[in-house]
């Protein structure tokens, strides 16, 4: 079973802003809890717009729309924060997240580079190295997969009979020409012996 970890970022010292922001978030915390996950966005995003650059209230976003199964939107999100933040430990988990979310649209390919990305900030992160190690297993079973499908294909194709070859070469033409005119020609000559000879009437039957 994919082990998958989301880290719920609490109002951290390095992230403290104003006290309206912070209670936000808090309020989003505690609807994430509660499995609500569309109300903890909410608040998330009610936190964003009062202040853009917080980093607790974007992750948890992140969270929160990777738990409605909005993962499309969650892995822009985690993308988002990768990108913009410079704390290599939430770099670290955003890529990590993006890759469980990745994984469970069974886009492999890329989230194996957000597993590699995790690992290049934290080599010390054991979920990053175990999902990499089960995407790298499912990708290899996939390929798999599809190159059996391809040799069953082509040894089906192989196997298929031929149809019929109904066109005949020119020497089988003229052949069947000649054996037509034979068969012509005797019944001509049969007809020939049968027709009565001038001025002799019909035989009654």
């Amino acid at each position: 079973m994919r082990t998958i970890v989301l880290f719920i970022a609490a109002t951290l010292t390095a992230y403290v802003c104003d006290a309206q922001v912070n209670s936000v978030i808090n309020k989003g915390n505690e609807a994430y809890r509660l499995q609500q996950y569309d109300k903890a966005a909410d608040a998330y995003r009610e936190a964003l717009r009062a202040d853009p650059n917080n980093a607790t209230a974007a992750f948890n976003l992140g969270n929160a729309l990777f738990k409605s199964k909005k993962l499309e939107e969650a892995v822009r999100q985690f993308d988002e924060i990768s990108q913009k933040t410079t704390d290599k430990p939430l770099q670290s988990q955003s890529y990590y997240n993006k890759g469980v979310a990745l994984t469970q649209q069974k886009k492999l390919e890329e989230s194996i580079e957000a597993y590699k990305q995790s690992l290049r900030l934290n080599a010390a992160d054991s979920f990053a190295r175990e999902n990499l190690q089960r995407a790298l297993n499912e990708k290899k079973q996939q390929q798999q997969q599809e190159q059996q499908q391809e040799q069953k294909k082509q040894q089906d194709k192989e196997n298929k009979p031929q149809p019929k070859q109904n066109k005949l070469n020119q020497q089988q033409v003229q052949q069947l020409l000649k054996a037509l005119e034979e068969q012509e020609k005797k019944l001509q000559e049969r007809v020939m012996k049968k027709a009565p000879l001038p001025g002799q009437p019909d035989k009654d039957w």
